[in-house]
C-alpha cells in the first residue's frame, strides 16, 4: 500500500486525505444547493456550521499576529458558502413542507424559532433585525474599513520595508536566509491584507442575503400556505414565520461569530502574546483601577441609583486595583547592576547572596572585549520574554563581521547602567567608550530620501552611524513616513547598525594573541608544516598579532591566513617593521577587500588624485622623513571636503568608492583621511588586481574650482 502511495507521489495517507477532503467538501456544498436534504441531515449541517464558526473564532482569539492565521480568508469563504448552501436547503424544506408544522425543517430550526419567538412573531422578527444590524452595520462595516486601510497602507509601505531589509542585510544584521524570509513575510502580509479586504465583502453579502432569505421565506410561505394548502392565516403564520425566523437565526449566529473573528484578525496587533494575555497585560494598571473604583463608589451614594450594585462594582474594582498593585510583575526586570541574559552574555549573579558592605573584584572590573551599556528604558529590547530582538541581532552581526574579516569577533557583554538616561546606550571596546546615542523603543527612526518633501513631526536627531539627518516618529506614523519617501528603521536596527559599524572600525583592537593562536591551530589541521616553520621560528606570535591588527585597522580581511604566512616567510630576511610587513601583505590580500565592496561583474568606483597634487604630496612626505606626511590646515581641509563629497555622491547611488593613490603616500594619507572619514578605504594602485575593471568617479586636485567630482 505504502509503495503504491509513494509511486503516486502522495507520500502518506494524510496527504491523500488532504488532497481529497477539500474538493469533496466543495462538491458537497454545491450539491446542498441543488439536491433536497432530509431534516435530520439538515440538523447535522447546522450544528457543523456552528462548530466551524466557534472554532474559527477561538483560533482568531489565540493568534499572536494576523499572519499566524493566514488561511482565514479562505476559511471565511468556505464557511460563507456552507451557510448559504444551508439557507437554500432550508428554504426548500420550509416552502415545501412548512404546512406540516413547526418541526418540518428539523429540530434545530424549530428550537431556535420557538426559543426566540416565545409566542410573539414580532419579537422574533425584531430580534433578527437587530442581530443583522449589529453584524452588518457595526462589526462587518468596521472590519471591512480596517481591512481596506490595512491593505492600502501595507502595499504603500512595502518599498520602505524592502529598503530596511536591504539596509539590515548590508549592515550584517541579517543573513541572506533571514533577509529572504523577511521579504517573503512582507509579501505574505500584503497578500493577506489584500485577501482580507475582499473576504470582508463575503460577510457583508452574507448578512444582506440573510435579510432577503428571511423575507422570501415569510412571504413565500404565507402565499404557499394560503394558496396551495388552504391554511388559515393564523396557522400559516405560526408555521412559516416561526420556521423562517428559526432558519434566519440559526444561520445569522454563525455569521455573527465569523464577523467578530474577522474584526479580531484585522485589528490584531502583532505581539508574542495571545489576545487575552495581551489585553490583560495592558489593562492591568493600578492607576487605572483606582479612579474607576472611586467613581463607582460616588455613584453608589447618589440617591435613586441602584446603590447596592454600584457599591459591589466599586468593591470589585478596588480589589482588582489591590491585586494589580501587590501581585507578581508580569515581566521580570534585570537587576540594576546585573548583566542581561542572552547569547552574548550570561545571566548576572544574584545580588541577594552578597553582603551589603562587601565589594567583589568582579564589581569593579570588566574584562569583556566589547560591552554595551543600556539605560533602564532599553531593557525591554533585550528581554527575550517580551520578544526583545537585540541580543539575537547582535549575535547575527557578530557572525557576519567574523565571516567578512576572518576571525571570531568576541562575545558582546550587554549590561544595564543606571547612570545612563532612560533611552541612552553606550558601546565600549575594552574600557574605552567608542560610541553612544539615544534611541526610543516606542518610536521609529525615519530617514528622509531624495523625494522627501514633507517634514515629519517628531524628535529631530542625527543618525548615529552615518550622521544623516533623521527624525524619531511615533510608531503609528510609519505608513505616512514611508508614503512621503522616508526610510523607516526599527530602533533595534539603529542600534545594531551602529554596533556593527563600531565593531568593523575597531576590529584591529578586538584581535588578541589568543585569537591568533586559535587561527593558527585551525590552519595547522590543513597546513601543519607551514605553521610550524613560520610561527614562532621566523616571526613571533606577538609580531604576527601586530601585523594582523594593522590589516584589520583598514578593513583588510585576514581570512586567507595561509597566504599571509607564506608571504611573511618570504619577507623574513628583510627585517621589516610590523607596519612595513602589513603594507607588504596588502597587495596579496586586497582582492578579499575589493570583492566585499563591488561584485566581480561591476567596475570598482575609484577616487584619484590629480598628478600635480599627488607629486606634491610625495615630495612633502619625503621632506618630512620619519615625521610622515604633514599638510597645512587649508590644504587638508580642501582635500577632506572633496573626498567627502565624492564619497557621499557614490553612497547616494548605492556604491562605495575607494580612494587610490601612490603606494609611497598611501599609509600616511590614509591616517589623515580616515581620521575624518572613518569608513573611507584608501589603497595603493599596486594593490588593484589586474583582472578588475575600475571607473574613476572623481579626481581630487586640492583646489575646489578644479576638482572633477561626479555629476
Amino acid at each position: 500500500m505504502e509503495m503504491t502511495l509513494q509511486r503516486l507521489g502522495l507520500g502518506s495517507v494524510g496527504s491523500i486525505i488532504s488532497s481529497v477532503t477539500m474538493p469533496a467538501g466543495i462538491l458537497v456544498l454545491v450539491a446542498m444547493m441543488v439536491l433536497p436534504l432530509p431534516a435530520f441531515l439538515l440538523d447535522t449541517f447546522f450544528v457543523t456550521n456552528i462548530l466551524v464558526s466557534l472554532l474559527v473564532l477561538m483560533v482568531a482569539l489565540q493568534t499572536n499576529r494576523p499572519l499566524d492565521f493566514s488561511s482565514f480568508p479562505t476559511l471565511l469563504l468556505i464557511a460563507t458558502v456552507l451557510r448559504l448552501g444551508l439557507n437554500v436547503a432550508s428554504t426548500r424544506i420550509i416552502l415545501g413542507s412548512g404546512h406540516e408544522g413547526p418541526d418540518a425543517a428539523g429540530k434545530v430550526i424549530e428550537a431556535f424559532g420557538a426559543f426566540v419567538i416565545a409566542g410573539n412573531f414580532a419579537v422574533g422578527i425584531f430580534v433578527f433585525i437587530i442581530l443583522v444590524i449589529i453584524n452588518l452595520v457595526v462589526i462587518t462595516k468596521g472590519a471591512g474599513r480596517v481591512s481596506e486601510v490595512s491593505a492600502r497602507f501595507t502595499l504603500d509601505a512595502m518599498p520602505g520595508k524592502q529598503m530596511a531589509i536591504d539596509a539590515d542585510l548590508n549592515a550584517g544584521v541579517l543573513t541572506n536566509e533571514e533577509a529572504r524570509a523577511r521579504r517573503e513575510e512582507i509579501t505574505s502580509e500584503a497578500d493577506f491584507y489584500g485577501a482580507m479586504d475582499g473576504a470582508s465583502k463575503f460577510v457583508k453579502g452574507d448578512a444582506i442575503a440573510g435579510i432577503l432569505i428571511l423575507a422570501i421565506n415569510i412571504v413565500g410561505g404565507l402565499i404557499i400556505g394560503l394558496g396551495q394548502h388552504d391554511l388559515t392565516l393564523e396557522t400559516a403564520a405560526e408555521s412559516y414565520i416561526m420556521l423562517s425566523i428559526g432558519d434566519g437565526l440559526v444561520a445569522q449566529i454563525p455569521s455573527l461569530l465569523l464577523a467578530i473573528a474577522t474584526a479580531i484578525i484585522v485589528t490584531r496587533v502583532s505581539t508574542t502574546q495571545d489576545m487575552g494575555t495581551h489585553i490583560g497585560h495592558q489593562v492591568g494598571l493600578f492607576r487605572a483601577w483606582v479612579p474607576v473604583s472611586g467613581v463607582l463608589l460616588l455613584i453608589g451614594f447618589v440617591p435613586g441609583m441602584p446603590n447596592f450594585l454600584f457599591l459591589i462594582a466599586a468593591a470589585i474594582a478596588g480589589l482588582a486595583a489591590y491585586f494589580v498593585r501587590n501581585g507578581p510583575p508580569s515581566d521580570a526586570m534585570p537587576s540594576a547592576a546585573g548583566e542581561l541574559s542572552g547569547p552574548d552574555g550570561a545571566a548576572a549573579d544574584s545580588e541577594e547572596n552578597k553582603k551589603p558592605d562587601r565589594i567583589e573584584l568582579a564589581d569593579i572590573t570588566d574584562n569583556s572585549a566589547v560591552s554595551i551599556q543600556l539605560g533602564y528604558g532599553l531593557i525591554e529590547m533585550v528581554d527575550e520574554q517580551t520578544g526583545g530582538p537585540l541580543i539575537n541581532r547582535i549575535t547575527g552581526i557578530r557572525k557576519q563581521i567574523s565571516r567578512n574579516l576572518g576571525f571570531v569577533i568576541p562575545a558582546v557583554r550587554v549590561r544595564d547602567d543606571m547612570s545612563l538616561s532612560a533611552n541612552q546606550y553606550r558601546v565600549r571596546i575594552g574600557q574605552t567608550i567608542v560610541g553612544e546615542d539615544i534611541v526610543y523603543p516606542e518610536r521609529k527612526l525615519a530617514i528622509p530620501g531624495d523625494t522627501s518633501a514633507v517634514k515629519l513631526q517628531g524628535i529631530d536627531v542625527k543618525e548615529p552611524t552615518f550622521g544623516m539627518d533623521a527624525v524619531w516618529v511615533e510608531a503609528h506614523k510609519q505608513a505616512e513616513a514611508e508614503t512621503n519617501g522616508y526610510v523607516v528603521v526599527e530602533p533595534e536596527t539603529v542600534m545594531t547598525t551602529h554596533i556593527s559599524h563600531v565593531m568593523t572600525k575597531y576590529a584591529g583592537e578586538l584581535l588578541g594573541q589568543d585569537d591568533v593562536q586559535a587561527l593558527l591551530d585551525n590552519l595547522s589541521g590543513s597546513a601543519p608544516s607551514l605553521v610550524q616553520s613560520v610561527v614562532p621560528k621566523l616571526i613571533p606570535l606577538h609580531s604576527l598579532t601586530g601585523i594582523l591588527r594593522e590589516l584589520l585597522a583598514e578593513r583588510v580581511p585576514i581570512s586567507d591566513l595561509r597566504r599571509i604566512l607564506e608571504t611573511l616567510a618570504n619577507l623574513a630576511g628583510k627585517n621589516l617593521t610590523v607596519a612595513e610587513s602589513a603594507e607588504a601583505l596588502r597587495p596579496g590580500l586586497a582582492g578579499l577587500l575589493i570583492q566585499q565592496i563591488a561584485p566581480l561583474s561591476q567596475p570598482l568606483p575609484v577616487i584619484t588624485l590629480s598628478s600635480e597634487l599627488e607629486h606634491m604630496l610625495i615630495s612633502m612626505a619625503r621632506q618630512s622623513g620619519e615625521a610622515g606626511l604633514m599638510l597645512d590646515n587649508a590644504l587638508a581641509e580642501r582635500l577632506i571636503k572633496s573626498v567627502s563629497q565624492a564619497s557621499e555622491k557614490a553612497a547616494a547611488e548605492g556604491r562605495q568608492a575607494v580612494m587610490v593613490v601612490s603606494p609611497a603616500i598611501r599609509k600616511q594619507l590614509s591616517a589623515i583621511v580616515r581620521h575624518h572619514i572613518d569608513d573611507m578605504i584608501i589603497m595603493g594602485f599596486t594593490e588593484l588586481p589586474d583582472s578588475r575593471k575600475i571607473t574613476v568617479i572623481a579626481t581630487i586636485s586640492g583646489d575646489d574650482d578644479k576638482d572633477q567630482l561626479p555629476a
